[in-house]
């Protein structure tokens, strides 16, 4: 990363740092527009430009215009913001697209909730307004609507508006974040990272024209949007594995294990051992999603990518590797019983019937694949080295 300073430092407030990328028809008056707003306001403060490798004269304008330029040779939206956030010198910072998208003199109710002590200041587009062609139709209001829903869904956000371009925030809250995404994605870490970490967050309405780059947006909506979702559940196991393993196991179970015994009338018709064996894949994929679950919240956890033990932690004072495996052994021995009980009486499948033979043989596959998956579920979380907090 190389860095040119086009103005001076000193102890400064806020600094306000644009992602640019051949952005030469907007960047100066991007520039321009956070100049006068910082002066009108008798703000100490500096614009950065993050130029993440611009062929053309958007460098040059922008440090003419008093930016101070910040090179950086990774490629990515995000590579950029978080070189820009790296370079600043602000108690405070924010980050807006250079595009003239967003009005950069009019960021004061931005530094007035910083002020009043909020880590992280989102804009509102569907509050403060969006201008006719600023938005396609398909991220207003189907992309943008149902993202965010997801996110406050998974992680108790208060935010709108995941994916605003403008936005604030304090250094020490961006050190804390450890951001590492690269692309797109940044602005859910960002959101997803402030929530994780209890810090106090709230909106501000903003308003969206649109862009005057004269050029498509390096956006690209099914890509990106995907990247977006894609984060949302990696950084939400629970959503990911527990919740729909949870209804896989229960529902398959118990259909497993009224169909061990026999056909069952539903009302309408007898469902039998072909029912059987669904249900008990279904099954078996609830329990590996489960283990899934505890396995990446675990990793999570020690790795430093979630800053509080989770809940489940709670339930290791009680449940432990030994006890793990001792309820893996009991499954696969009653597995092995089955599968035993069935081979000594294939001499006489005539008598006892195919459908009984094959509930005898799935059963017993059933419980015998399960134990070995609760068996290498409670080494994994061993050699994790996991252990209760409320241990010594």
């Amino acid at each position: 990363m190389e860095k040119s300073t086009g103005g001076e430092r000193g102890k400064i407030e806020l600094s306000i740092v644009l992602p640019c990328l051949n952005e030469e028809r907007t960047v100066g008056n991007c520039v321009a527009q956070a100049k006068s707003f910082l002066a009108k306001y008798n703000i100490r403060g500096e614009v950065i430009v993050a130029d993440n490798g611009s062929t053309d004269q958007s460098a040059k304008i922008a440090r003419a215009r008093g930016a101070s330029i910040i090179r950086v040779s990774e490629k990515g939206y995000g590579n950029a913001l978080r070189g820009g956030f790296k370079a600043a010198q602000g108690k405070y910072l924010l980050m807006a697209d250079a595009d003239e998208s967003y009005d950069l003199s009019n960021l004061n109710p931005f530094i007035e909730k910083l002020r009043q002590g909020y880590d992280l200041v989102m804009g509102n587009r569907f509050k403060g307004g969006i201008q006719k062609g600023a938005m396609p139709w398909h991220h207003r209001y189907i992309g943008n609507p149902v993202l965010s829903f997801l996110g406050r869904l998974f992680f108790h956000t208060p935010v709108r508006d995941f994916h605003c371009g403008i936005r604030a925030f304090t250094k020490r809250a961006i050190q804390k974040m450890d951001l590492q995404s690269g692309g797109m994605e940044l602005a859910s870490e960002i959101v997803i990272k402030a929530s994780l970490m209890d810090m106090k967050v709230c909106e501000v309405p903003t308003t969206l024209a649109p862009d005057k780059r004269g050029r498509p947006p390096h956006l690209r909506s099914f890509r990106d949007g995907w990247r977006h979702l894609r984060f949302l559940l990696i950084y939400s196991p629970a959503w990911l594995f527990l919740y729909p393993g949870l209804i896989l196991v229960l529902l398959g179970g118990l259909l497993s294990l009224l169909l061990f015994f026999g056909p069952v009338n539903i009302g309408f018709r007898y469902i039998d051992f072909h029912t059987f064996i669904a249900a008990g894949s279904l099954m078996y994929i609830g329990l590996n999603m489960l283990a899934f679950a505890v396995i990446t919240r675990v990793y999570a956890f020690y790795s430093g990518l979630l800053p509080r033990s989770p809940r489940l932690f709670s339930v290791f004072k009680y449940i432990n590797l030994e006890k793990g495996l001792l309820a893996g052994f009991v499954l696969v021995a009653s597995g092995l019983l089955l599968m035993s009980k069935a081979l000594l009486l294939s001499s006489n499948f005539a008598q006892i019937g195919f459908d009984n033979s094959v509930r005898l043989v799935f059963g017993g596959s059933l419980a015998l694949t399960s134990g070995a998956q609760i068996i290498f579920t409670s080494f994994v979380l061993s050699t994790l080295g996991l252990k209760s907090p409320h241990t010594t």
